[in-house]
């Protein structure tokens, strides 16, 4: 891709999945890349695995000081921030009538009040200097309903109204947009689904499989080069067709 080379990237929930995906896709493009995880045996392993990462930081995204004394961090380790791939997240799979109050708390707190924190604190450092771009992990869970996942619905569905107001507001020196995958074999989704499960999911996706991490960091890749200069306020499905066509397709 085009403009990478040189880029200071930070990346949240960055240790592992789609994340380290992406850490890997943007380092093979010549960037400088810092990881935030709350993991810390993750941020070790991942250190290991990419030596190449300036630094992995252990922050909760859900704490507003942690954040923020990540994001200075990332900004001495690199001399600053041109793009953000804000993609930390978690699911817990249960039916609507059995959330409880901790758990609808606990995912929106990493799935959106997080985000936004990540975003605004970075968005602050790229505003004061030569701009930037802001990347969110939407989900397609955010566009139309998913059984079992209410909670984690509600947070993408935010992260994709936050995401085309910010690019509003932070046009033209800061571009934002969301990608929104479909399913993704990442070890949170292995970790909720059996084999025969993952293979009932397949079964309705036109190109009859989940995609690879790898993937998805590619279009992440691109949305923050300069081939994509004239991309924001928008979402960018990537879901092997499974949305395409609604009812009919299932």
């Amino acid at each position: 891709m085009r403009g990478l080379k040189d880029k200071r990237v930070l990346i949240t929930g960055g240790a592992s999945g789609i994340g380290a995906a992406t850490a890997a896709r943007f380092l093979e493009e010549g960037s400088r890349v810092c990881i935030l995880d709350r993991d810390a045996k993750a941020c070790a392993a991942i250190r290991q695995q990419l030596p190449g990462i300036s630094e992995a930081i252990i922050s909760d995204v859900t704490d507003l000081m942690q954040v923020e004394a990540a994001v200075a961090d990332a900004v001495r380790v690199m001399d600053g921030i041109d793009v953000l791939i804000n993609n930390a997240g978690i699911s817990i799979r249960h039916k609507f009538l059995d959330i409880t109050p901790e758990e609808w708390d606990k995912v929106i707190a990493v799935n959106l009040t997080g985000v936004f924190y990540v975003a605004q604190t970075a968005a602050r450092h790229m505003m004061a200097g030569s701009g930037g771009v802001i990347l969110q992990t939407a989900s397609t869970n955010g566009i139309m309903g998913y059984p079992y996942y209410a909670d984690y619905n509600a947070t993408k569905a935010g992260v994709i109204e936050l995401t085309r107001s910010m690019a509003l507001e932070l046009a033209p020196k800061v571009r934002v947009c969301a990608v929104a995958p479909g399913y993704v074999l990442t070890p949170m989704q292995r970790a909720e689904y059996t084999d025969a499960m993952l293979n009932e999911v397949n079964r309705k996706i036109p190109l009859r499989r989940h995609a690879k991490p790898e993937e998805i960091a590619a279009l992440f890749a691109y949305l923050a080069s300069e081939d994509a200069a004239y991309a924001t306020g928008h979402v960018y499905t990537m879901d092997g067709g499974e949305t395409a066509g609604g009812l009919a397709s299932r």
